[in-house]
């Protein structure tokens, strides 16, 4: 296992753990009627684990791309989009492909046209009634579309003033994302409260719950944190000297944010709910990248194992869920049983093993090459204009 899951000299753990906990979390609330009873309450906000993945994606991206605007003024479109197309598309395609080519091993009511899918917008405009197999790639589709728009969006604003036109940017980013839900909540879901509870739970995942314009607040609180960490922020630096505090602060802010959205279909998680997770979750996340916290400094082979799968785990895990309920139902074997939940998480992380190591891992490898390769051509060419 240490062979194939190896620590780095410059692994942040605290980083790995949150990444295990948020497709931990994803799992568990998908998992569905037969969850052991001492996680139903983990079930119950499990939800939130994109939340986190959305925070971590805002982090990592922003940092990357912040960095790039400090030292060079400019960003690379060729190799950031190389990367990610790497990084996503392999593994996304193959499950893709098991879906439309095997159409019986899928679950579910229905999956939305491909098209959508081949273009990540399947979170726009997704009805679960009809179409909720391949559902949860919404959250996929949301994190592509910042992929693509956040750099045009560094582009356009320029290198003047940067500082401030990202605290501007930031800012009416948040603000916007809460009156667009709030919009939504009134024109869509509140009108039905009194009328039909099925139509308004429908309605709320449609329009306020799926869509990229209302879930924008994890994507923004991680680049909010990003840009702290790209431009030297004095805060910051005083923030990750007290990490330990500062963890229990996130922890403490996550439960109450926890209670307020108890009922993930409500006007407290869409007014509030869902910017009060995700800036509970950044708390958090500094307290991970801040060397005097204790989440910072513990390793783990098995949160690193899991995190390294988290992308494989997240495509697969609602696949593999139906296919061995159903395997273990034509045993005549109740499904509410705990080994039955077990065996599904094994089985899971057995085929997300497998796609990792047949897919991921070596499009990782060919994406090293490639952009190791590009830079030293791009290296040869600037001598041969310099001379």
């Amino acid at each position: 296992m240490s062979k194939l899951f190896p620590y780095s000299t410059n692994r942040l753990h605290g980083l790995d753990h949150l990444r295990a906990i948020a497709i931990i979390l994803v799992m568990v609330f998908h998992f569905g009627p037969g969850t052991p009873k001492w996680l139903q309450p983990v079930a119950l906000i499990g939800w939130s684990g994109v939340d986190l993945f959305f925070v971590l994606s805002g982090y990592l991206i922003g940092y990357q791309l912040l960095s790039e605007v400090k030292t060079s003024n400019s960003i690379s479109f060729k190799r950031f989009y190389l990367k990610r197309a790497f990084r996503i598309i392999p593994a996304y395609f193959t499950v893709l492909i098991v879906y439309y080519a095997l159409p019986n091993l899928r679950g579910g009511r229905g999956m939305p046209p491909l098209w959508k899918f081949l273009t990540f917008t399947q979170n726009l405009g997704l009805d679960i009634e009809t179409e909720n197999t391949f559902s949860h790639a919404w959250s996929l589709c949301i994190e592509e579309q910042f992929y693509v728009i956040f750099p045009l969006i560094l582009l356009t604003i320029g290198t003047l003033n940067f500082r401030k036109k990202v605290f501007y940017l930031i800012t009416g980013l948040i603000l916007l994302s809460i009156v667009l839900r709030l919009y939504s909540w009134s024109e869509y879901v509140q009108p039905l409260i009194d009328i039909d509870a099925k139509a308004m739970t429908f309605s709320f995942f449609e329009k306020i719950y799926y869509p990229s314009h209302t879930r924008m607040d994890g994507l923004v609180v991680g680049i909010t944190i990003a840009s702290m960490a790209a431009f030297d922020s004095k805060l910051l630096s005083r923030l990750k000297k007290h990490g330990n505090l500062i963890f229990l602060i996130g922890i403490c802010m996550l439960l109450y944010a926890y209670k307020i959205s108890e009922n993930l279909v409500s006007f407290n998680t869409t007014a509030y709910g869902f910017t009060m997770i995700s800036l509970a979750y950044g708390i958090i996340l500094i307290a991970a990248i801040s060397p005097t916290c204790f989440f910072y400094k513990i390793r783990s082979r098995i949160t690193l194992v899991v995190a390294t799968l988290s992308y494989s785990l997240y495509l697969t895990h609602k696949l593999i869920f139906n296919l061995t309920k159903r395997w273990i139902r034509e045993f005549e074997i109740t499904l509410l049983s705990d080994w039955i939940f077990w065996a599904c998480f094994i089985a899971a992380g057995c085929v997300s093993l497998i796609l990792y190591l047949l897919v991921e891992k070596p499009c990782l490898r060919l994406r090293k090459e490639v952009l190791t390769s590009d830079i030293a051509i791009l290296t040869i060419h600037k001598k041969m204009i310099d001379k």
